[in-house]
């Protein structure tokens, strides 16, 4: 069995050219995500028009908790991997996978069936227009479905990430933003399969990106399992679900506060909602580079702690600091200048839909990319004190995120109408730093002494 020569050891070497060399195919990787999202959306609302477009927003908020749940455990998970590994218990390590592997089959087949129970309820829940209502449940049932898959996918990238490797599940993305783009085309202007070509398309593309990170898992030496290694250790499962848990249940919080946004922003009609979703489909855009450096983080200070190199991880999170506020300062001007371009292949319809549309969704986009560099400064340091293993306070700053996103878009509009909504974003994202870089500090200090 060959080795995987993409296995890197982030203990020794320069650590600003470390994380950003591994930051940097995760963010192209996320580059390639983000496409197939974004082309899902001009698809969508291109082809089939405002209210599919509506339809896929209504849908956004209860389809990303899911996925934050299962990116949640996945990642929690990685966290010991990255920590066995940077201490070179390559027995523990491989115990740690397969039990992995098992509580991640379980939480997939839990989620999948709570995701059917509970999408039509919650739609109704978040006031969601009768005309769309049909659109936003059958995309919501299809992208359950694949919720499995999606856990294959997040748990094995997981796996090479924690052992320095964030080429692969780069080509695997890239895989799955081609085959995604291309099963778009086919199945919603082609076969004319609507909105559940659109979901199906990503289903599918997530299945390509699961099995091409397996096919590469099986050549790494070091992971090649026994059958002992899938056997349940009591001690050692709880310990993952004490890690993965916290961040399943902060992506969760997260998203239920998103809810409540959305089902504020639900009754300004369905020319609103248009616009609210035109601007979200382009977060993950936004955040692209700040979630690869959450990632390069986590397995920096988790193999830097399982060595027992502290002043290292100091020095990792100055240079990523500085390298994320740099990048978000780039990314918030490109979106200034290109916004109203880049919004438009979203957006279609008669004259004057098309132009209020485009005038809530560039408002709403001009303040996210204004405040950028406070979400970046979220991901690094979230991401750091989880690779030391805290995934409590973490989890704490994402029920601030809760709070002051609820909170601000419950109260704000009362003060200064729909633009109030296009804050609640920003105040989490603050309520959040206060609570994070706080901890750091108090952990550092602890690590010191």
């Amino acid at each position: 069995m060959a080795a995987n020569t993409n296995i890197k050891s982030m203990t020794e070497g320069k650590p600003a050219k470390l994380i950003f060399a591994f930051a940097l195919p995760l963010m192209i990787g996320n580059v390639f995500q983000q496409l197939y999202t974004v082309v899902d959306t001009m698809v969508v609302g291109q082809v089939l028009g405002v209210n599919a477009l509506a339809a896929l927003g209504a849908s956004d908020w209860l389809n990303w908790m899911m996925l934050g749940i299962v990116q949640g455990f996945a990642q929690g998970f990685s966290i010991l991997m990255a920590q066995e590994f940077g201490a070179g218990n390559i027995q523990r390590l491989k115990k740690v996978v397969g039990n992995a592997i098992v509580l991640s089959a379980i939480s997939a087949a839990l989620l999948l069936v709570l995701g059917e129970l509970v999408a039509l309820p919650v739609l109704h829940v978040l006031q969601t227009p009768s005309d769309i209502i049909g659109k936003s449940l059958l995309y919501l049932r299809i992208m359950f479905a694949g919720l499995p898959i999606v856990m294959a996918y997040n748990l094995l990238a997981s796996i090479l990430r924690a052992l320095g490797d964030g080429k692969t599940p780069l080509h695997a993305m890239i895989l799955a933003a081609f085959i995604n783009i291309i099963l778009d085309v086919a199945f919603v202007m082609l076969f004319g399969w609507g909105i559940a070509g659109a979901a199906a398309a990503t289903v599918i593309a997530q299945f390509s990106s699961s099995v091409y990170c397996y096919l590469h898992i099986r050549k790494i030496e070091i992971l090649s399992l026994s059958k002992g290694d899938f056997s349940m250790d009591m001690d050692l499962d709880k310990k993952l679900v004490f890690l993965g848990l916290p961040m399943a249940f902060q992506n969760a919080i997260i998203s239920v506060g998103g809810m409540i946004v959305q089902s504020v922003v639900n009754g300004f009609g369905v020319i609103f909602i248009a616009g609210f979703t035109a601007t979200n489909k382009l977060y993950g855009v936004l955040e692209v580079a700040a979630t690869s450096y959450g990632y390069a983080m986590i397995t920096y200070v988790g193999q830097n702690l399982g060595a027992g190199h502290i002043d290292r991880i100091r020095k990792g999170m100055r240079a990523a600091l500085g390298i994320a506020l740099l990048t978000s300062a780039v990314i918030a001007a490109g979106m200034l200048l290109f916004g109203h371009q880049i919004l438009g292949c979203f957006i279609s319809g008669s004259p004057q839909e098309a132009e209020r549309t485009m005038y809530v969704a560039y408002h709403y986009l001009t303040i996210m990319s204004v405040f950028l560099p406070v979400l970046y400064i979220l991901h690094v340091i979230r991401s750091a004190l989880q690779g030391m293993g805290d995934t409590v306070l973490p989890m704490v700053s994402g029920v601030a995120e809760f709070v002051m996103r609820t909170g601000t878009a419950i109260l704000l509009p009362l003060l200064i109408g729909e633009e109030g909504i296009f804050y609640a974003e920003i105040m989490a994202w603050a309520g959040a730093d206060v609570i994070l870089v706080s901890s750091y500090f108090v952990r550092m200090r602890k690590y010191a002494r």
